[in-house]
């Protein structure tokens, strides 16, 4: 199916807005007949791929995805799949409807699975069958939040986290609601929340830490002296802290513990140092809601530089990776797009890409965006790129294990 689907992620957010976990699911096409292709290939195909792009290292056991976990919808014919063996049980998730467990069948699959350490979310559990102990069963149900009869949720969420359950609200549809159930004691949040502002975010413009990055970027860009360069770095310890950690991280791959700045500037050199910069400036916000943000940022730009590599190479690759990752700035800045880019000197093909999704590098963009989406614009500029499902899939995958390597 990875050669005809294409792969979609949602995150899920706890209560401080944090990404604990990613659903994934097949974007499926509608058949030349009308009918889609059967759910338990589609999902055992997922299944299969996903665990052969999110497992790696020397041992070929290492998740890649460090302590995220991931959420695949499931049906109980593939409760046994064999790829289910490769995937580290503690981050796996399969979702499951509550009334499939009146099956005696995917009854004992689940007893099994959960044995083993996998989790599985309920949907629906209201349907779940009469005296069943939904604790034994399962460790996340889906819930349902509406605005209306909130004391009747209230005390339906209290019974649950008393069980042991951690309850994951879908959806929230709005930053009230994401409050709302935040209060009520619910542990995780589906919803794209992240992409729309927040309001009452007073945060506004850049703050003391991505002035500085703005100014290293200029000296990098200039070729300035190492030593000058190296000064500036010192003037905010927190950067020096940062870019230690990040040259030593598992991410860069230094092969050695570095420990000064001057060695850890002579290592990286100009190129990976403004790449490094880049990355830093589009995380080093101080809004409200910025770590889902910035996780998004640090994926869309890593999966859209992957996307453009073999068409328009590497340097210009590299412009598509700076276009991902200041796509977001406007929300952790609080400023329009176009406010951003009075105060950032970048290239037309990024400007044109960050304003209007245009150019040599939007589309790579547009279509790092649509993988965030369950819509059909991720097929339509697959095919205008001249990009197949299998090679979006597979660098969607490797973004996401990317992102979680880097130390910012």
């Amino acid at each position: 199916m990875h050669h005809t689907h294409f792969l979609v992620r949602e995150p899920l957010l706890d209560p401080q807005q944090r990404v604990v976990g990613y659903e994934l699911t097949w974007k499926q096409p509608v058949q030349a007949s009308g009918v889609s292709a059967a759910p338990v290939v589609a999902l055992e195909s997922l299944l299969n791929f996903v665990a052969s792009h999110v497992i790696g290292g020397e041992d070929g056991e290492t998740w890649l995805l460090l302590d995220k976990i991931l959420f695949l919808e499931a049906v109980p014919e593939m409760l046994s799949a064999d790829a289910l063996h490769r995937m580290p049980p503690a981050r796996t998730v399969l979702s499951l409807p509550a009334a499939t467990l009146a099956n005696p069948d995917t009854l004992q699959a689940v007893h099994a699975l959960r044995a083993g350490g996998v989790g599985i979310l309920l949907r629906n559990f209201a349907r779940a069958p009469a005296g069943l102990r939904l604790a034994s069963l399962a460790s996340f149900v889906e819930v349902r939040f509406s605005g209306a009869n909130v004391a009747t949720q209230a005390r339906a969420y209290a019974a649950l986290k008393q069980s042991g359950l951690t309850m994951v609200a879908r959806p929230v549809s709005n930053w009230a609601d994401f409050d709302a159930c935040a209060a009520l004691g619910l542990n995780a949040f589906v919803g794209k929340l992240h992409l729309t502002p927040r309001p009452g975010n007073t945060a506004r413009g850049l703050n003391p830490a991505q002035a500085i990055i703005l100014q290293l970027m200029q000296m990098v860009k200039e070729n300035a002296d190492l030593a000058q360069i190296e000064a500036a770095l010192k003037r905010d310890p927190t950067l020096s802290y940062k870019l230690l950690r990040f040259i030593n991280s598992a991410g860069f791959g230094a092969g050695r513990e570095v420990q000064s700045m001057r060695q850890a500037l002579t290592l990286l050199g100009y190129s990976p140092l403004h790449r490094w910069l880049t990355l830093l400036l589009a995380t080093a916000s101080t809004t409200g809601y910025s770590p889902v943000l910035l996780e998004t940022a640090v994926v869309r730009g890593r999966l859209a530089e992957l996307l453009a590599r073999d068409t328009l190479g590497k340097s210009e690759a590299e412009q598509v990776f700076v276009a991902g990752m200041f796509s977001l700035l406007d929300r952790l800045l609080g400023m329009t797009m176009a406010e951003v880019l009075e105060t950032i000197q970048l290239p037309e093909g990024v400007v044109e890409a960050l304003l209007t999704r245009s150019g040599r590098y939007g589309p790579y963009l547009a279509l790092a965006e649509a993988c965030e989406l369950n819509s059909d614009l991720v097929a339509a500029l697959a095919i205008a790129l001249k990009l197949h499902p299998e090679e979006i899939n597979q660098a969607h995958l490797q973004a996401l294990a990317w992102a979680q390597q880097m130390a910012v």
